[in-house]
């Protein structure tokens, strides 16, 4: 039996190797079609269905743009300019603004934290400061003469046009920037004829254009480089910058606690935003047109050193929304100006005042921070 099937196979491969042309031949299953293509006729174009005529035609896939080149233009092709490279400014704390003839330097820190540091380059470029108000940003400089200043200021100054036989007095004014922890801080100049007695007062814009811009520039280049240097803030000076006059607990007629502070809006603000960054809750909100500060007391402040270290983000897991707002205890910090002083109390809402032992919780915490 074995014998018949292996003879039938062999009869089966003499017969596929010997006579294949039904396979490999001119009219086999895997014949040579490469020439296939001469034999070819021209047919009647594809004609579309009436019925499809007036249908949407189909948008190409990737459509040829209309602003190709054109060799029928005439004229020189000028290629613009590439944009210039501003990361290393744009990552300044300290920048240059100009508005016409004005200029002033707008600063990504808190007046309190400029304060210091503008104070300490008029000092150090030979300039004696005559009168100091930190309460309201300004500092005023004695008259002086160009001489009496550095050499490299008084060089400086020289260039842009100062003369020597005069005296010069400037004003420093630094003011909280429109957003939260910024500062704007101008430079304002005047001058009288050496060794005259006249008390010339400050304008209430710049009119020396040039020496108002060599200083603003200088102190500018100055700030920035001891910026990119790590320059420390004294904290102490800070603190003096904007702690108002006086700082009072007490309630109103309600018996509902209330602060008071001897400070106009402007430092009133930015000392108890400072005050609040220090406490042991989160600030979420601010609306310095309404005077309020939002505070969530169940949420710690958002600090380097209340982030959960790589353990933490490891086995733990950040808290859901619906977890924030399940425990959330919001209240609202507003300040009011009330004569020549500042009110600061809390609220639950916008109608509603926060209970009394979580008023006098929150408004103490920012009378001990304010020193």
């Amino acid at each position: 039996m074995k014998r018949m099937a292996g003879l039938s196979a062999l009869a089966l491969i003499i017969s596929s190797t010997s006579g294949c042309g039904w396979l490999w031949g001119q009219d086999g299953y895997f014949r040579d079609r490469g020439s296939d293509y001469l034999e070819a006729s021209q047919t009647a174009p594809m004609q579309l269905p009436p019925d499809l005529a007036a249908a949407k035609r189909l948008d190409p896939l990737l459509p040829i743009p209309r602003n190709v080149a054109d060799d029928t233009a005439k004229g020189e092709y000028v290629v613009p300019r590439p944009q210039a490279l501003s990361v290393a400014a744009d990552s300044s704390d300290f920048s240059l603004q100009k508005s016409g003839d004005s200029r002033w330097i707008l600063a990504q820190r808190a007046p309190a934290e400029v304060w210091p540091v503008a104070h300490q380059y008029f000092e150090d470029n030979g300039f004696r400061i005559a009168e100091d108000r930190p309460q309201t940003g300004e500092f005023n400089t004695t008259w002086q003469r160009i001489d009496e200043l550095s050499a490299t200021m008084a060089k400086r100054l020289t260039a842009s046009g100062a003369s020597t036989d005069s005296e010069t007095r400037v004003r420093v004014r630094i003011e909280p920037g429109v957003q939260r922890n910024t500062s704007e801080i101008y430079v304002v100049s005047v001058d009288r004829p050496a060794g005259s007695t006249a008390n010339t007062d400050f304008p209430a814009r710049t009119t020396n254009l040039g020496l108002d811009s060599a200083l603003t520039d200088d102190m500018l280049a100055s700030m920035s480089r001891s910026a990119a240097k790590g320059g420390s803030i004294s904290l102490l000076a800070a603190r003096d910058f904007d702690t108002p006059n006086r700082v009072a607990l007490s309630v109103d007629g309600s018996g509902n606690p209330v602060l008071n502070l001897g400070a106009d809006l402007d430092r009133a603000w930015s000392s108890v935003g400072r005050a609040l960054d220090h406490g042991e809750w989160r600030v979420e909100d601010i609306n310095r047109s309404l005077g309020l500060y939002y505070i969530n007391l169940a949420e710690k402040a958002q600090k380097p050193e209340n982030e959960p270290g790589f353990f933490g983000r490891l086995l733990g897991s950040k808290p859901a929304k619906e977890e924030i707002e399940a425990r959330a205890e919001r209240y609202q910090v507003r300040l009011s100006k009330v004569g020549d002083n500042v009110q600061v109390t809390v609220e639950k809402n916008i109608s509603t005042v926060a209970p009394a032992d979580v008023a006098r919780r929150i408004l103490g915490v920012i009378q001990d921070n304010l020193g």
